[in-house]
């Protein structure tokens, strides 16, 4: 990677601030962690900093209070649970600046984590103030929250600006290795699948990775809007009406590489325990909810051939079961396929844990919006404010 480590960083007896992403999922009264992935993935990087004798504080915002302290977004359980995993004490702050958070200034060996850092309005705005005073907590930047590394805020560009150095950590070293990777020098064939219920949401995704790509498989609803605009009938399917001239105009600009499903999963009413059927044609009155088998087996049979496989989003409406079949059958493909591969998006990543094949994934990234930014070809701010290696 072009930009500094923590690797490249002498961290002996500095206090290093460390960018995390602890947006966990709580209980709706804010006390208790549903799951503690995001905590476990920051592991290494803090472990990292303390085997090198460095103090540590810890940042990260948690949910959208929206500028203002709401207790059950407060950090204080993550706090609990970091000690447990770390097995040493964590100081947990009241607030993210002032003078009571500035004397917490861990020592070498110490772990303080700040309180939310959109408590204050000012971490979104990127405020320099506010930046300048986060750095006055430590001697070294790093950054290992991929998952806010495509938000220009105050602790992911702001705070860059007052302190020497500024490095990834291990997990955001991890997730631009291996999306560069993918996007800029994949071993061939390379198949992208993309699924999703928006056109909008993957247009910059679809335009970029069609110039890198081999082949592009479409699943999910936005392969409605595909089909609209080559005059194809989709029933009742969610089609986005005002994107039908863009998805012809990606189609007359990928080269042929865009394929979308050859048969469907098709209900009357979207609800749990629908009757379906699969068709190869869709009628007025139908919502299609999922690919159907024959797309299965086509779309298997091009990631089998695969060396590099990209996918983000799932095949049809992967909360409902059986509508997610497509979905999990399209994982078990991937995995199966010997492919370097890299996920990226929530659903999908569901997905490959339903299929039970997570062990045969690449890389799963932690970061659903960074990832999409990224395989679109544009630059994430927070990547972009890191130091460059000399």
């Amino acid at each position: 990677m072009s930009k500094l480590s923590i690797k490249d960083l002498d961290l002996n007896g500095k206090t290093v601030f460390i960018r995390v992403d602890f947006n966990v999922p709580l209980s709706p009264d804010g006390k208790e962690i549903t799951s503690d992935k995001r905590i476990r993935a920051s592991l290494p990087t803090i472990q990292y900093a303390l085997e090198k004798n460095a103090g540590v504080v810890l940042a990260s915002h948690l949910g959208r209070p929206k500028g203002k302290p709401r207790p059950e977004m407060s950090l204080k359980p993550v706090a609990i649970r970091l000690q447990e995993l770390l097995g040493r004490p964590v100081i947990m702050a009241s607030d993210c600046v002032g003078a009571e958070t500035l004397a917490l200034k861990p020592k070498s060996g110490q772990v303080l984590l700040l309180e939310n850092l959109r408590f204050h309005p000012e971490e979104e705005a990127n405020d320099p103030a506010f930046s300048q005073q986060l750095a006055a907590l430590a001697d070294v930047y790093v950054n290992d929250a991929f998952g806010s590394a495509h938000r220009a805020h105050a602790s992911t560009v702001g705070i860059v600006s007052y302190l020497p150095f500024a490095a990834a950590g291990l997990l955001m070293d991890k997730e631009i290795e291996w999306l560069t990777r993918a996007t800029k020098t994949p071993e061939r064939p390379c198949v992208a699948l993309l699924g999703g219920a928006k056109v909008s949401d993957k247009i910059e995704v679809i335009a970029n990775l069609s110039k890198v790509v081999d082949k592009l498989l479409i699943g999910g609803a936005m392969a409605y809007t595909f089909m609209r605009a080559q005059g194809k009938s989709t029933g009742k399917s969610l089609v986005e009406e005002d994107k039908i001239d863009l998805a012809k105009q990606l189609l007359a600009s990928s080269a042929g590489k865009l394929q979308w499903p050859l048969d469907h999963v098709l209900v009357r009413e979207i609800k749990p325990g629908a009757p379906f059927e699969v068709a190869t044609d869709i009628a007025p009155d139908q919502i299609g909810v999922d690919i159907g088998p024959k797309t299965v087996a086509e779309y298997s049979n091009v990631i089998s051939t695969a060396k590099t496989v990209i996918w983000n989003g799932p095949m049809g409406i992967f909360e409902m079961p059986p509508f997610d079949t497509g979905t999990v059958a399209l994982a078990k493909a991937v995995a199966n396929s010997g492919a370097v591969s890299v996920v990226g998006g929530g659903d999908s990543e569901k997905a490959i844990k339903t299929a039970g094949v997570s062990d045969k994934i690449t890389h799963v990234s932690t970061g659903g919006g960074a990832s999409l930014e990224f395989l679109s070809g544009l630059d994430l701010p927070g990547v972009s404010a890191l130091t460059d290696k000399k």
